[in-house]
């Protein structure tokens, strides 16, 4: 590993355990201490989805045509403000705007992708974005059980200030890294135009489907450990941080995977783990499905080495960003969605999952790209 995915990695470490501290809470914090209902959370989390998905492009263009590092660091500061807004919060109103203004941040994964990619060495390309997943997760898997006993005993607020403090030093691990030339074409014999590239295209719409079908039961469930399993707040951090470790381990193990068959089998573990939330009991089975459930990040990586595959070096950024674009586009739409069928039915959200999942691994495996 060369020192600047060393200080990427350090730095999303870092960013990992920060944002696990947090993150995984939020819906319970709008709704516990801003007393809004199951569908208004919802509204909510698809507003933050919106948030970012109005980034990814431009941070990919960007990318693409002044460079990487500016916009890393750039990412890293803006996160450390948002994250102290939260923190200070009394309101809902500024609350939110700490929320909205995080969820900006999320310009950084095109930048992130394509500078892990052109740094990778001789790593494939599934391997080293999948260090990115993994470092990030593995600080996750150690934020949530964190986060939870401060927010326990020192009420919610205080895990932000503590997330705050660790992304300050995060930042200054991104601060070292070097920045890259930026890729070119020979403007005598330009890549084909992006949205003329058909087999781009056609898996864009692939990935859609099953982002959808993956995080349509994941917006509510951490409300529905709470409030109609009857998690505590630490037992439901134990619970997150199995996620977080499943995360980092899951995408370690699926970075030697083919891209296309990672891809499916990744999809696999997210319905056991919506199985496992629907018809499971006990601390333990739910541990287990929020570790399967790294199925999801697990499968990220997956889809961007096959995308990868499809362009020119002068695209890896504008193809990024606009993958990143349909998963934010689905962060806007689902919440809403589970939050309606939550609230009729908190149970049904979890076998509709499950047989979308069936669904999309079906069309992945007929119609994704058969070589990357």
């Amino acid at each position: 590993m060369n020192r600047n995915l060393f200080f990427i990695a350090a730095a999303l470490l870092l960013w990992g355990l920060g944002e696990g501290m947090f993150f995984n809470f939020v819906p319970i914090r709008l709704e516990n201490e801003f007393l809004l209902n199951k569908q208004q959370v919802g509204f909510a989390l698809g507003a933050f989805g919106f948030f970012m998905a109005i980034t990814h492009i431009p941070g990919g263009h960007l990318a693409d045509h002044i460079g990487r590092r500016p916009l890393l660091i750039t990412a890293w500061l803006f996160g450390v403000v948002s994250t102290l807004m939260m923190g200070v919060a009394k309101s809902l109103p500024i609350y939110l705007v700490g929320l909205f203004a995080y969820g900006l941040t999320a310009f950084v994964a095109s930048p992130l992708g394509s500078y892990v990619t052109a740094a990778r060495g001789k790593w494939e390309v599934g391997t080293a974005l999948s260090l990115t997943t993994a470092t990030f997760s593995l600080g996750m898997s150690l934020g949530p059980v964190t986060g939870g006993w401060i927010a326990e005993h020192y009420g919610m607020n205080s895990s932000y200030l503590v997330a705050f403090g660790t992304f300050v030093i995060s930042t200054l691990f991104v601060i070292f890294i070097h920045p890259q030339p930026i890729d070119g074409h020979d403007p005598a014999s330009p890549p084909i135009n992006l949205w003329r590239n058909t087999r781009l295209i056609n898996f864009v719409m692939i990935y859609a489907f099953a982002v959808f079908a993956l995080y349509l039961a994941q917006p509510l469930t951490p409300n529905f450990l709470k409030g109609v399993r009857g998690l505590t707040l630490s037992e439901t951090g134990w619970v997150f941080s199995a996620g977080a470790l499943g995360n980092s381990l899951l995408a370690i193990f699926f970075s030697r995977f083919n891209p296309r068959r990672g891809f499916l089998f990744a999809q696999m573990l997210v319905a056991v783990f919506a199985l496992l939330i629907w018809r499971g009991a006990g601390l333990p089975v739910f541990m287990l499905g929020y570790f399967l459930l790294g199925g999801f990040r697990a499968a990220r990586p997956m889809a961007l080495a096959q995308a990868r595959g499809l362009v020119h070096d002068s695209q890896m950024g504008i193809t990024y960003g606009t993958m990143e674009t349909v998963s934010a586009i689905i962060f806007i739409v689902a919440p809403p969605i589970a939050g309606f069928i939550f609230e009729r039915d908190p149970f049904f959200v979890y076998p509709l999952s499950v047989g979308l999942i069936a669904v999309s691994v079906i069309i992945g495996y007929f119609f994704s790209p058969q070589k990357t």
